[in-house]
């Protein structure tokens, strides 16, 4: 390791749901929980850092085979509301999460404790993404078969980026990360914190501050990210199939982005190079982010995590006036600046 690399005070770090689920596999207790140990065995450099750990995972997958369970038993068990359902993923993820994460630091002689919140994310009622389900969820199947599912159960089904159609369903923003000062206090212990999983369960607040739970999926790297803020994190990293993003992607002229200005990324996005259904969200999530006072967002894979904090891998988007601090870093092997303010990062 560079003697130079400074690990992040605080760090929050977004999984996606395939950390527990099989892509081809049924789905079994058994095989959620082999992929869970393998997932914790490739993140235990990251488990070990000695800082400030949250974690947030998906839940798309399972909470599609839950609505697909709900639909088809619908006519024998009263199928239940998609906040519930996301409830039920997000206590069960976090538990096999919990779990497989404290056996892998046991193993290796760490006493760290691991700990997962039921967490509840407020929304607009009045989001547009309840007018236009556009978040994919479930397993993927063919069009046909698609349709078919879509037409007998009466849910919405879309393509996915090429690789296979999916239940879609509303997607409103998080505005607020309820009960956060319960993330706080046990990140403060030294506690890694599993919260906003499956990006929390959507509710919305009445005018007396009563709170109801809406028909939806939040997507949990825009919920990364405002956890983050909120925070006072100031660096947030998502984990993905890929060590770099990348614009033309799939093209002759692909090209692999390192360090990248926040300005620069923006004119990525609104250039069309990153799909709504898969890179696109991360990338608007760790522009969001950085808009509300981040310092850096890195998007890599989960194999390169700890390579990609010393800044050796992965696409690091900064703010702009910081670019030239950080490619400078990158070319001398130098200490990547940090905060003025201890523990603020």
């Amino acid at each position: 390791m560079n003697n130079s690399f400074v690990i992040p005070r605080r760090l929050i770090v977004a999984i996606g749901g395939n950390a527990i689920d099989p892509v081809g596999g049924s789905g079994t207790p058994e095989e959620q929980k082999a992929i869970a140990a393998a997932t914790a065995k490739r993140m235990l450099p990251l488990l070990e850092l000695d800082n400030q750990l949250v974690i947030v995972h998906g839940n798309g997958p399972q909470v599609g085979k839950l609505l697909l369970a709900s639909a088809i038993a619908r006519a024998r068990i009263a199928p239940q509301s998609l906040d519930i359902l996301v409830a039920q993923t997000q206590g069960a993820t976090a538990y096999i999460l919990a779990q497989a994460f404290e056996n892998a630091l046991r193993e290796a002689g760490n006493p760290r404790h691991v700990v997962g919140l039921v967490t509840q994310v407020e929304v607009d009622p009045d989001d547009p993404g309840f007018r236009n389900p556009t978040k994919p969820v479930g397993p993927f199947f063919g069009e046909e078969e698609a349709k078919a599912i879509a037409q007998e159960l009466g849910v919405q089904v879309r393509e996915d980026s090429g690789r296979g159609w999916r239940y879609v369903v509303p997607s409103p923003k998080p505005k607020h990360i309820c009960d956060i000062s319960l993330v706080e206090a046990l990140m403060c212990t030294n506690t890694v914190v599993i919260a906003g999983g499956g990006g929390g369960i959507p509710v919305v607040r009445d005018e007396r501050g009563r709170r109801y739970g809406v028909n939806a999926v939040i997507d949990k790297d825009l919920t990364t990210g405002v956890m983050a803020n909120v925070l006072s994190i100031r660096d947030m990293m998502i984990l993905t199939p890929v060590a770099r993003v990348a614009v033309n992607f799939g093209k002759p002229d692909q090209r692999d982005l390192d360090y990248v200005s926040l300005s620069q990324m923006r004119a990525f996005l609104a250039a069309g190079h990153f799909p709504p259904g898969s890179m696109g969200p991360k990338v608007e999530a760790a522009i969001q982010f950085l808009e509300a006072g981040g310092k850096r967002a890195i998007i890599t894979s989960l194999e390169s995590a700890v390579p990609a904090l010393r800044g050796e891998i992965g696409t690091h988007i900064v703010q702009d006036a910081d670019l030239a601090a950080y490619t400078s870093n990158e070319k001398t092997g130098g200490e990547t600046p940090r905060q003025s303010t201890p523990g603020a990062a």
